[in-house]
């Protein structure tokens, strides 16, 4: 004897049962082992083995029927295999071979063996039911061929939601019944004991048969009854089960439950396939409703930045100088807070909206819907164009606040040094007018006449030795004039007192001259000694005013080879001091002597030297002074030598870390441009790779913090060049914003390439395959594929389009293109080809991209929804009318998707239009971007 249910867990369907064949089979044949277990231990209860006869009898006499006839006993009325083959004609709709109408047993056998190669045909195997079971009425092998039957004609090609046969048809009825109380469907058996379910089945798709609210939980053998009448009354399924028998049962039949629910499945199947469509156009609602939150997003994102952009370009091109270094710097520094606080954020913000863009497009493409072309002036390339104006007025900027520091600060070196050669010149000249004027001569004697003379020669002198301080006294007021000094005015009118008090005592010299000439005859005597000292004291008493003022002389110096060539010069200065000490004893030598000869003659001196006001106490004075000045300014110049030293060191330590950092960016740049071309495992793995890259590299960014540190300390010590790099900050920071968004957009290519992987059906080895053979043809790690190269690379692949004119030329034109299009498959009209084209090619470059390559070898093949399977929805759930109604939408369709609908469809304007017909073709050719609504 053999065993029924061990026979059918061995039921699996073949290669040909269809479009669900493989998933359903496997699905079947796992539920069979699962419930293997209480199958084989319940055969025995009669009160099973009673309900399947019951409900098989029902099921297969609800077809025989149709043919007008119909089976008692079900193990005894198809032994001939007269009626079985008969059952199979009908569900199935194919004719089986002629039976053998012999009443002997062989004959009986073949019939029923007909039958069973036909179930066999199927796709169905049938382990260990043979026809002789079936002939000898074994009650057991009949019931499990019917239910191998009702398997494969009833349940098997039931899906929902990619489910298969008992899974497909539980789901199924869950959905149903999920908004009725005290329904809860989690089996085949015990779940449909009460009758509820079976009620809530009937009244979700008629409610106008069934008073749901009136039943009673603790009355199943009621629900039970009304659910069987309504069903066999109005929905013509048979009644195939007893309501006491499933209710005296612990466990119902699950083969019979299922027999008689499949039955209901199949009577609904109209609101099914409506639920279908409906489901379909919630889809494309969906993405298409994601699609506009992101388009909405993109535009706001995108205006904000340039609202940013347009507010800051105006502050950044002000160039209106202010009058002193401390409000120039406080723009300087507001300049760097607008560089660290600022601008970084927007940065991110510019990356970020350009992989939204990239993103959307993606998505887009993969939906089947147009391109998105953002509102004028919000184009990536808008944005792209006022980032850059940014960057060129920032640069300009930062140039431009720095060579107005410098400019101040040259202004301010200048015009102190015009009031200490002022103050110099005005203390020099103070008396020299009375002097001039002075009428003494007029009383004179002969020897003060001459000493007079004398006197007014060595003040000539000195007055010559003069002109140059008032010369540079004038270059530097025109200077300040030139560089735009705010106090010109009263520089310029200082430099004119000077100037004209210059004339004037040039004029009055000029005039004592005449005048003490006139008297010169009776100046005949001199002391020659006072005379020798006259002339040699002036001048170096002016040498030693001119060293005074050198030595107190401001200076301003950047480098430390400018600090060293002053240091060199005063070092040059102090080794003729002792000349100059030499040539100061030789002229106190010369007083000293005059004395003494005066002395030694009995000559009564009037006192100072007549020829010269510079007296020995002078000397020594401004001597002794000099000598103090000496290590001032020793001092002086150390203190500005460490100071070159110590911006020496900042420009050292400046381009020591730039010299790390700007080649640490340059070798980053060019490990991406490689990874992105040399990408290996999957598509997931070489995603998550480029995120760990990218965490490197953010890690990094202490390094490029500590330079901008440093390169703050350089600007704040007013350092303006650099010969130990080639590296400027600005440099660095343009590579580092590079860097990230190279990064970034190398993530966002694979993430692309995941969504159009996943969204086009490619498997990995495809995409690995194509990334493969792509990379090979790009000779020039360029990312992208020229003609020649392109035709190569899909012979790669498999396509076969050489020709002889290719072989001539051994390059691919237009022509050539369409020919290997051709001979894939594609028939092309010149509309069509140039179409092809556009796509591959949209910007006409010669080029075919990575992305616009995989967009090509998928395009053909993919299942994706198209406008004319979204009419058809349509159609579907207005009942084949060609236009819908709002109530129908609100009807099949969740509130805001049907909203959605209604708020964007025109009026139909058909012959057979109602009042509130809905154009529902044009809405979805619109969705695809085929036509405007």
């Amino acid at each position: 004897m053999v065993d029924y249910h061990a026979a059918n867990q061995s039921y699996q369907y073949g290669p040909s049962s269809g479009g669900n064949g493989a998933g359903g089979g496997g699905g079947m044949g796992d539920y069979m082992a699962q419930e293997d277990d209480w199958d084989r231990d319940l055969l025995l209860d009669p009160a099973w083995e009673k309900q399947q006869r019951k409900t098989f009898t029902a099921w297969c006499n609800s077809h025989l029927r149709k043919a007008g006839t119909q089976i008692e006993n079900i193990d005894e009325d198809f032994r001939d295999g007269l009626k079985l083959m008969l059952l199979l004609e009908v569900i199935s709709g194919e004719r089986l071979p002629k039976p053998e109408r012999g009443k002997m047993r062989v004959h009986k056998i073949n019939n029923v063996n007909k039958a069973l190669d036909f179930i066999a045909s199927k796709g169905v195997k049938l382990v260990s039911i043979g026809a002789e079971e079936i002939v000898d009425g074994n009650a057991k092998m009949t019931l499990g061929m019917i239910w191998t039957i009702i398997l494969r004609f009833a349940i098997q090609d039931i899906s929902v939601e990619e489910t298969s046969a008992k899974e497909g048809l539980l789901l199924w009825c869950q959905r149903k019944t999920a908004p009725y109380k005290n329904v809860n469907v989690q089996n085949f058996h015990i779940s449909w004991k009460d009758g509820l379910a079976f009620n809530a089945l009937i009244h979700r798709h008629r409610p106008e048969l069934i008073e749901y609210d009136k039943l009673r939980k603790d009355d199943p053998v009621t629900n039970l009854n009304n659910a069987f009448e309504v069903a066999e009354k109005y929905l013509d399924i048979p009644k195939m089960l007893d309501a006491e028998d499933i209710v005296n049962t612990a466990r119902p039949d699950e083969k019979a439950i299922m027999t008689y629910v499949s039955s209901f499945y199949h009577a609904f199947s109209g609101a099914q396939k409506a639920e279908t469509a409906a489901n379909r156009i919630c889809k494309v609602l969906a993405v298409n409703q994601e699609n506009e939150h992101l388009m909405e997003d993109y535009e706001r994102l995108a205006s904000d930045l340039l609202e940013w952009i347009r507010r800051t370009i105006p502050w950044l091109e002000d160039r209106v100088p202010q009058k002193t270094i401390q409000e120039m710097q406080q723009k300087l520094e507001d300049f760097r807070d607008y560089r660290r606080v600022h601008k970084p954020p927007k940065v991110q913000e510019k990356c970020q909206l350009e992989i939204n863009f990239n993103t959307l497009q993606t998505k887009l493409r993969l939906s089947n819907r147009p391109a998105f072309m953002p509102s004028e002036g919000r184009m990536v390339s808008d944005i792209n164009n006022g980032w850059q104006h940014l960057e060129q007025a920032e640069k300009g900027y930062e140039e431009w606040l720095l060579n107005e520091i410098r400019r101040l600060e040259r202004l301010d070196h200048l015009a102190e040094k015009f009031r200490q050669k002022a103050s110099i010149h005005e203390a020099w000249t103070d008396g020299k007018e009375a002097m001039l004027k002075h009428r003494d001569y007029e009383t004179a004697t002969l020897s003060d006449i001459k000493a007079l003379i004398r006197k007014h020669e060595a003040f000539e002198s000195d007055l010559a030795a003069h002109q140059d301080r008032v010369e540079q006294i004038a270059a530097i007021a025109q200077e300040l004039n030139e560089l735009d000094y705010y106090d010109s005015h009263n520089v310029n009118t200082r430099c004119q007192k000077i100037c004209d008090q210059w004339d004037a005592l040039g004029s009055l010299t000029h005039s004592r001259r005449e005048a003490l000439e006139k008297t010169e005859k009776q100046l005949e005597t001199i002391d020659q000694l006072h005379l020798e000292y006259a002339k040699r004291a002036a001048p170096f008493n002016n040498w030693m005013e001119s060293a005074m003022e050198d030595l107190q002389d401001m200076f301003i110096v950047h480098t430390i080879e400018e600090i060293e060539g002053l240091i060199s010069a005063h070092d040059q200065f102090k080794s003729t001091l002792p000349d100059a000490d030499r040539e100061r004893e030789a002229i106190l030598a010369i007083h000293k002597e005059a004395q003494r000869i005066a002395e030694s003659n009995h000559i009564k001196l009037s006192g100072s030297n007549p020829y010269t006001t510079v007296t020995p106490q002078i000397i020594n004075s401004k001597w002794e002074k000099v000598q103090q000045l000496v290590p001032k300014r020793d001092r002086a110049l150390l203190e500005e030598q460490s100071k070159q030293q110590s911006n020496e060191h900042l420009r050292r330590q400046f381009s020591s870390q730039a010299n790390v950092v700007g080649p640490w960016i340059q070798t980053k740049m060019e490990e991406i441009g490689r990874i992105s071309i040399e990408m290996n495992g999957t598509l997931e793995d070489q995603l998550s790779h480029l995120k760990q890259y990218e965490r490197s590299i953010v890690d990094y960014k202490p390094n490029l913090d500590l330079l901008e540190q440093q390169h703050q300390l350089i600007q704040e010590a007013l350092i303006f060049d650099n010969k130990h790099t080639n590296y400027t900050m600005e440099h660095v920071r343009v590579g580092w914003e590079q860097l990230l968004t190279t990064i970034a957009r190398t993530i966002n290519e694979v993430e692309n390439q995941i969504l159009t992987r996943d969204a086009k059906g490619i498997s990995q080895e495809q995409m690995q395959e194509f990334r493969a053979s792509f990379n090979h043809f790009d000779k020039d790690h360029g990312g992208a594929l020229g003609p020649e190269e392109f035709k190569a690379c899909l012979i790669s692949l498999g396509y076969d389009v050489e020709n002889d004119r290719q072989k001539q030329t051994g390059s691919m034109d237009s022509d050539d293109f369409r020919a290997l299009l051709i001979s894939t498959g594609y028939s092309l009209g010149d509309a069509e080809f140039n179409r092809i084209m556009s796509v591959v090619d949209p910007n006409h470059s010669g080029l075919v991209t990575f992305q616009a390559f995989i967009d090509f070898m998928s395009r053909e093949t993919t299942d994706t929804d198209t406008a004319d399977q979204v009419i058809a929805s349509f159609k579907v759930l207005a009942g084949d009318k060609n236009f819908i109604t709002a109530e129908e939408l609100r009807r099949e369709l969740p509130p805001d998707q049907a909203e959605y609908c209604i708020a964007r469809m025109a009026p139909y304007q058909g012959p057979d239009a109602v009042p509130g017909a809905l154009d529902y073709k044009s809405f979805s050719t619109a969705l695809y971007g085929e036509s405007d609504l």
